[in-house]
């Protein structure tokens, strides 16, 4: 476990004191040049010690690598396979994630640490002072090539790594790295209005389009009605309804059910959720009970039928509405669906969820929002106050910290924003991610030219940190795949061999 070890010019170091779990390869003993690192992992890797599991807490933002079940000796082919380069592998657990806890509780002074700046400290920090058993060479940076490989919030702080420890981490891979920090996001939910089963996306399209209608009539015989159609009577806040029955598509910060984010190219990681999803809302062959169900609201409509609405109804009760073991949708446990507890929220026990919901108030931002205009896939209910409320909650005001009253931007687009780049620093996007409009690839982006030493990618038709999945024969991978980890493996073989075992790092 990492451990408190001191603060010096406000960097508060992380010591670890237990053996560092590596990758071994059979007959592959001597280390001879590369190693291997990962900025790893936001959102940890398990409470055991083990590299087995993650938690179950969804977004943004994901395990880059371990996923349920994912056994260790599988990692390598996602980290480029080190034993290429005669490396070593290391997996690197994020503070304040996993067993990765400096303090027994997360309150809000406890979180202080919780910082980006603090995070990519650690990596720094790390292979400064890096010891491995059974290895007896002295492997620390600047002095060997370290390499770091991130997903998602652990892409970014790859990126956020290589720009202000460059000098001492020699290269870094950031997969989806959601390096920029803006407010609201409703970009979240394009690639699925654009890319998702177009009847599916144009049926629920014009329900949002019913409802948002109806919210605003303000008529409240109206809206009890249309609740009560998904078994949600009882949930009395305009905005959990909102968010709940967003949960097949993606409700901000919370969804229970896989979604378009959870899509993969393997098999082996990926959910078919969202496709079920889609494929019911749009059942030609439902039955009359179901289809009747269109025509209940038509009368606040003008007599206009809610075309699908009995079948996304009738989806939601039977797969979403029974994860409320308890029946008390207004509660916020039990996988119950209401937000409006305030003393949920004062729950200070150490979690994954805790930690990230600390770093989107404080940081990040990106609260998933209905867009300001065209058609949308959530009630436009869903703005920056819903999230915001929860942060307030969450983090009263501490003895010694405070969180700003809406995430403080600028301590992640201090790093380049939309205009990061450093030496040796590769950025690949997935086309259809739905985080893709904080990265760097973002239609908000300048154009950015791939360099050896400054490569860029973007990978038509992939998802969330894509790359990050791989199998042990890459030939095998379809073609969109394999061709970014040929990539990438060749893009890590040039900057080692541009590199000179000296502390001025070579360029290319």
């Amino acid at each position: 476990m990492a451990s408190l070890l001191c603060r010096a010019a406000d960097i508060f170091v992380m010591s670890f004191q237990t053996p560092v779990q590596c990758l071994t390869f059979p007959g592959r003993s001597t280390i001879t040049q590369a190693m291997i690192a990962t900025s790893l992992m936001q959102m940890g890797l398990s409470n055991n010690g083990t590299f087995s599991t993650v938690p179950t807490t969804k977004r943004v933002v994901q395990s880059s690598f371990i996923s349920e079940g994912r056994p260790l000796e599988k990692v390598d082919s996602v980290i480029y396979k080190p034993e290429e380069f005669n490396g070593l592998g290391v997996i690197l657990e994020n503070r304040y994630y996993g067993s990765s806890y400096p303090f027994n509780t997360s309150t809000t002074d406890n979180l202080a640490y919780l910082t980006a700046e603090q995070s990519i400290a650690d990596n720094a920090y790390f292979a400064q002072h890096a010891t491995f058993p059974g290895v007896s060479a002295n492997l620390t940076a600047p002095g060997t090539p370290w390499i770091l490989y991130g997903g998602s919030l652990a892409g970014a702080q790859t990126a956020y790594t290589m720009v202000a420890h460059g000098d001492v981490l020699y290269g870094g891979i950031g997969s989806s790295a959601t390096v920029v920090g803006l407010h609201e996001y409703p970009e979240w939910y394009e690639p699925i209005q654009k890319f998702g089963p177009q009847d599916c996306i144009s049926s629920i399209n014009g329900i949002i389009a019913k409802i948002d209608s109806l919210v605003d009539s303000h008529n409240t015989e109206a809206i009890q009605e249309l609740k009560g159609l998904f078994g949600l009577e009882d949930l009395e806040d305009i905005r959990d309804f909102a968010m709940t029955i967003a949960f097949p598509i993606g409700g901000p910060m919370n969804y229970p059910t896989s979604t378009w984010q959870e899509l993969n190219w393997n098999p082996a990681y990926s959910a078919d959720d969202f496709w079920n999803f889609c494929s019911n809302v749009t059942n030609i062959d439902a039955s009359a009970e179901i289809t009747a169900v269109d025509s209940v609201l038509a009368k606040y409509t003008g007599g206009q039928a809610w075309t699908n609405l009995g079948n996304y109804a009738n989806y939601f009760k039977e797969i979403v509405l029974p994860g409320c073991t308890s029946g008390d949708v207004n509660s916020p446990l039990n996988g119950c669906f209401g937000t409006q507890n305030q003393s949920f929220y004062a729950i200070e026990d150490n979690s994954a969820s805790r930690s990230y919901l600390y770093t989107t108030c404080t940081e990040q931002g990106a609260y998933q929002v209905a867009p300001k205009s065209g058609p949308a896939l959530i009630m436009n209910v869903l703005q920056v106050d819903y999230t915001q409320q929860w942060c307030t909650w969450a983090f009263p005001r501490g003895r010694y910290n405070s969180i700003p009253s809406s995430p403080d931007l600028e301590r992640l687009n201090i790093y380049g924003g939309y205009e990061l780049s450093a030496n040796r620093l590769a950025l690949v996007d997935g086309g259809i991610d739905p985080w893709l409009g904080i990265c760097v690839h973002s239609k908000y982006a300048p154009p950015r030219e791939s360099t050896d030493l400054r490569p860029a990618y973007l990978i038509a038709g992939a998802g969330h940190h894509w790359d990050s999945y791989g199998i042990l024969d890459v030939a095998a991978e379809p073609l969109f795949i394999q061709q970014t980890h040929l990539f990438e493996i060749k893009t890590v073989r040039k900057w080692l061999r541009a590199f000179k075992p000296s502390y001025a790092h070579s360029e290319l």
